[in-house]
């Protein structure tokens, strides 16, 4: 069987949103599929290391950091969030169903190979330095996107 191939555009760092990328994700690579994921903007904040990394850092990227949510752990929901009960009830219906933490799913998918891509002009932008992230993320800009989804049977933005 031919190998085909998936990108995925993660553009929100919306729970939900961020749930839905890596089950697409997990389930492509478990077809045997080459997945690339490549996370841009808002979309960075689910690859960030949930602890605090000491960074030197200008005024406005050290106050994107210190605003936005840090890992996957601490996403909110894009709709009904209620200041992050959202996210706390859709956690525990998932626990109840037994449906994979984001976490759990961020690492099954590295464990297929799923490629994780840091838009690294995002990541200027944002003020997010590499070690900021997780183990396993490469870094590239939209150029190695763009030729990883010329080669790609489907892309998709989430």
């Amino acid at each position: 069987m031919d190998t085909t191939k998936k990108t995925l555009i993660v553009f929100s760092g919306d729970l939900d949103r961020a749930l839905a990328a890596f089950i697409i994700a997990n389930g492509a690579a478990a077809m045997d599929d080459e997945v690339t994921m490549f996370f841009t903007f808002w979309g960075l904040n689910i690859l960030r290391k949930p602890a605090r990394v000491r960074a030197r850092k200008r005024p406005l990227p050290a106050m994107f950091g210190a605003m936005l949510p840090r890992g996957a752990g601490r996403l909110g929901l894009s709709r009904m969030n209620y200041g992050g009960l959202g996210a706390r009830l859709m956690k525990r219906v998932m626990r109840q169903h037994n449906v994979a933490t984001l976490d759990e799913l961020i690492a099954t998918a590295q464990e297929q190979g799923v490629k994780l891509v840091a838009c690294t002009m995002s990541m200027d932008v944002l003020g997010f330095k590499p070690d900021e992230l997780i183990a396993g993320v490469e870094f590239a800009g939209v150029a190695t996107y763009l030729s990883e989804a010329d080669e790609a049977n489907v892309n998709l933005f989430v």
